[in-house]
C-alpha cells in the first residue's frame, strides 16, 4: 500500500507517536486509518463493519491512556484491527488471517498491546477487572479497560462480571460500544456537554458533597437522588449500570473525537468503576457497509469501489446450507420443531427458516448457556428443539449440556457447525473437541456425516431419537454428493464398509475407520495402500458389531478424524477393542495436542497429515510400505 495515500498514518508506529499529535491531526489520522482498514480488508478478507465503527474510539483510547501500561481488552476481538494497525502491525496487515500472519483477533503472543485473547465474546469485563485488581495488589497504578459490544452484553458472563466489579475498588473502565443506536443531530451537542459534565471533577465532587450534606435528612437525600436520575434520564437510558455500582456516563457519539477525548480524560481522573456508553455505527465511513453491516461483517476479498458482488451459484452446497434446507423441510413436516440459535442466524444457516417460520425461530443472543437450557425447557413440554450452534461455542454451555439436557435425557438435536478446523478464524474457533466432550456424556449420541447427503440423512436420524443427539459437520462444502430431496434417515449407530481390500496377503490386511468428511481422503489413501475403508458415521454409539468384525478379519487398524486424538473417536475404538479383549495395532490419526493456528483449511489439514498423502505417509511410517494396487483397483467415487 502506498505511503503517499496515508502520509500521517505511516508516521504512527506505536501509540507514543499518536500521543504527540494535535486534535486536528488526530481527526486526519482517523480518516486515514479508516481508509487503510477498508483497503486492507478488501485485499485479504476479514471483519470489516465492526472495525470501521471503532476507528475514533481506538484513536481516543490510545491518545488518553498509557498503553500498554493501561490494559485494553477488546470484546469481541474482531473489532481490534485499528488497534493492531496503531500498535506497530500496520505493515503486517496484508498477512491478516493467513498462515503465519496476523491473527484476526487479539493475541497475547503477537503483541504486548494485545492484553487478552478475546475471540469468544463477553469475557472482557471479567478479564479487565482481574487485571485492575491484580495491578492494585502489586502496588501498580494502571487502568483495566473493557471495550464490549452491545451484542456481547447479552451474555450472562458480562453481568456476572458487572455484579462483581461494581463493589470492587478498582481502576476499571467499561466502555459499551453500542452500534445499534443512533444519536440524532439535535441532541448531539447536549449529549457531549452532559457526558463531559458527568465525567468531570466538578460534577463528581458536587454529587459527593451533596450526599454528605443531605445524609442526615433522608427525605431530602432521596429527593436529590431522584432529581439526579431524572436529569440523566432525559438524555440517557435507564440507569441499570449505576445499580451495579458503576458511575454511568453517556451516551456519547463514538465517532466524535471532540467528545471522546475530553470525556476519557475526565474519566481517567476518577476513582472506582466507571461505565462509558458510546454510540457508534457499524461500517462508519463506507456507505455500502453502513447500509448492510451484516453483509460486510466478514467479507472475503472485494473491490471497495464496487462493493460485494453476488457470487455465481456454487456447484456444491455448503454443509450450513444443507442444514438450513433440512431444517425448513423438517419444520414443514413437523409443527413441533423449533430452531434456536445464540446470535448466529446467518452463520448457522437459519435465515430462510426465520423467514418461513418466524414464530418457531428463537435467537437468544450471545448466550450459549441460556440457549441450551432454554431448549431443554422447551423439550420438557413436548416441543422438538434444534439448537444450531458452532462447535466452538457449545464448549461455553458444557455444564448445561450435561446437567440440563443429558441428565434429563431430553430429545434436543444439536447441529454443530464448524466442526474440525475452520481456517482463517484459527484456534479460537476450531471445533476440535466436540467428539471428545460429547461422547463421554451419558445419554448423548454423536453423528459424523461424511458428505452433504449423509448430513441431511443423519440430521433426520438425530431428530427421530428420543434422547439428545449432536450432528457435527465442517465449515464450507464437502465433496459434492447431492442430498436426497426426501427426509429419509440412516440406521442409528451403524456404519458401512465403503471399500474392501483386494489382498489376502497374510498379516497385511489393513482397515481404515473414517469418522466424518475425512472418509474421502481416506478412500484415496486406501486406493494406493489396498486397504479396507469403513465409514463409521457414529462416534457414539460406536458400531461395535462392525468394528469387531473388522478386527477379526484385519491385522492393522487406522482411525481417522478431524478432531482431537485425545479422547476422540479413535480412543472410542481402542476402548471398544479393549472391552472385547481384542488386541490389534491401532494408529490414531487426527488433530494433535496443540492449538492449530489460522490459515487456509486445506493447507492446515495437509500440515496435520490429514489429507490423502498425509494419511498414506503416516500409515506407511507406522506399518511399513505396502504394495500399491492403484492401477488394479477401480477408483472409488
Amino acid at each position: 500500500m502506498s505511503t503517499n495515500s496515508y502520509p500521517l498514518l505511516t508516521t504512527v508506529n506505536d501509540p507514543a507517536d499518536l500521543r504527540r499529535l494535535s486534535r486536528a491531526d488526530l481527526k486526519t489520522l482517523a480518516n486515514e486509518l479508516r481508509a487503510f482498514v477498508l483497503e486492507s480488508v478488501s485485499k485479504t478478507g476479514g471483519h470489516l463493519s465492526s472495525n470501521l465503527g471503532t476507528v475514533e474510539l481506538t484513536v481516543a483510547l490510545h491518545k488518553v491512556f498509557s498503553t500498554p501500561q493501561d490494559r485494553i481488552v477488546w470484546d469481541v476481538g474482531h473489532q481490534s484491527y485499528p488497534h493492531k494497525i496503531l500498535t506497530g502491525r500496520r505493515d503486517r496487515m496484508p498477512s491478516l488471517r493467513q498462515l503465519g500472519g496476523l491473527s484476526g483477533f487479539p493475541l497475547r503472543t503477537e503483541s504486548e498491546y494485545d492484553t487478552f485473547g478475546t475471540a469468544h465474546s463477553s469475557t472482557s469485563i471479567s478479564a479487565a477487572l482481574g487485571m485492575a485488581l491484580a495491578s492494585k495488589q502489586k502496588g501498580e497504578n494502571r487502568f483495566g479497560i473493557a471495550v464490549i459490544g452491545d451484542g456481547a452484553m447479552t451474555a450472562g458472563m458480562a453481568f456476572e462480571a458487572l455484579n462483581n466489579a461494581g463493589v470492587a475498588d478498582a481502576n476499571l473502565l467499561v466502555i459499551l460500544n453500542d452500534n445499534d443506536m443512533s444519536i440524532s443531530p439535535p441532541v448531539g451537542a447536549l449529549n457531549r456537554y452532559l457526558a463531559q459534565l458527568m465525567s468531570g471533577q466538578f460534577y463528581a465532587k458536587a454529587r459527593d458533597v451533596g450526599k454528605q450534606v443531605l445524609k442526615p435528612v433522608p427525605p431530602l437525600l432521596e429527593l436529590a437522588k431522584r432529581l439526579e436520575q431524572q436529569a440523566k434520564g432525559m438524555v440517557v437510558p435507564a440507569t441499570l449500570f449505576e445499580k451495579f455500582g458503576f458511575n454511568y456516563i453517556g451516551p456519547i457519539d463514538g465517532h466524535d473525537l471532540d467528545s471522546l477525548i475530553p470525556t476519557l480524560e475526565n474519566i481517567k481522573s476518577l476513582k472506582g468503576p466507571q461505565f462509558l456508553h458510546v454510540v457508534t455505527k457499524k461500517g462508519q465511513g463506507y456507505k455500502l457497509a453502513e447500509a448492510d453491516p451484516v453483509a460486510y461483517h466478514g467479507p472475503g476479498k472485494f473491490d471497495p469501489a464496487v462493493g460485494l458482488v453476488k457470487p455465481a451459484t456454487p456447484s456444491k452446497q455448503t454443509f450450513t446450507q444443507v442444514f438450513g434446507d433440512w431444517l425448513c423441510d423438517m419444520a414443514a413436516q413437523d409443527s413441533r420443531l423449533v430452531g434456536i440459535t445464540p446470535a448466529m442466524r446467518e452463520g448457522s444457516g437459519l435465515v430462510e427458516f426465520e423467514r418461513r417460520f418466524p414464530k418457531r425461530y428463537y435467537d437468544v443472543g450471545i448466550a450459549e448457556q441460556h440457549a441450551v437450557t432454554f431448549a431443554a425447557g422447551m423439550a420438557c413440554e413436548g416441543v422438538k428443539p434444534v439448537v444450531a450452534i458452532y462447535s466452538t461455542f457449545l464448549q461455553r454451555a458444557y455444564d448445561q449440556l450435561i446437567h440440563d439436557v443429558a441428565l434429563q435425557n431430553l430429545p434436543v438435536v444439536f447441529a454443530l457447525d464448524r466442526a474440525g478446523l475452520v481456517g482463517a478464524d484459527g484456534a479460537t474457533h476450531a471445533g476440535a473437541y466436540d467428539i471428545a466432550f460429547v461422547r463421554c456424556i451419558p445419554n448423548m449420541s454423536m453423528a459424523c456425516p461424511a458428505d452433504e447427503r449423509e448430513c441431511r440423512q443423519l440430521l433426520t436420524t438425530a431428530y427421530e431419537q428420543d434422547h439428545p443427539v449432536a450432528v457435527r459437520y465442517p465449515r464450507g462444502a464437502g465433496v459434492g454428493v447431492k442430498p436426497l430431496e426426501d427426509l429419509s434417515s440412516l440406521p442409528f449407530g451403524k456404519g458401512e464398509v465403503r471399500r474392501e481390500t483386494q489382498s489376502a496377503e497374510a498379516g497385511r490386511r489393513l482397515a481404515i475407520l473414517a469418522f466424518g468428511t475425512l472418509l474421502y481422503p481416506a478412500l484415496e489413501a486406501a486406493q494406493a495402500l489396498d486397504a479396507t475403508v469403513v465409514n463409521m458415521r457414529w462416534a457414539k454409539p460406536l458400531d461395535t458389531e462392525l468394528l469387531l468384525e473388522i478386527a477379526r478379519t484385519h491385522d492393522e487398524i487406522v482411525t481417522v478424524e478431524e478432531g482431537c486424538i485425545m479422547g476422540g473417536a479413535g480412543s472410542a475404538v481402542l476402548e471398544a477393542l479393549n472391552a472385547a479383549g481384542v488386541v490389534r495395532p491401532v494408529l490414531q490419526l487426527g488433530l494433535p495436542d496443540a492449538f492449530i493456528e489460522h490459515g487456509d483449511p486445506a493447507k492446515l489439514l495437509s500440515l496435520q497429515g490429514l489429507d490423502a498423502a498425509g494419511i498414506q505417509a503416516s500409515i506407511e511410517k507406522r506399518f511399513g510400505a505396502r504394495r500399491s494396487v492403484a492401477a488394479a483397483t477401480p477408483k472409488v467415487a
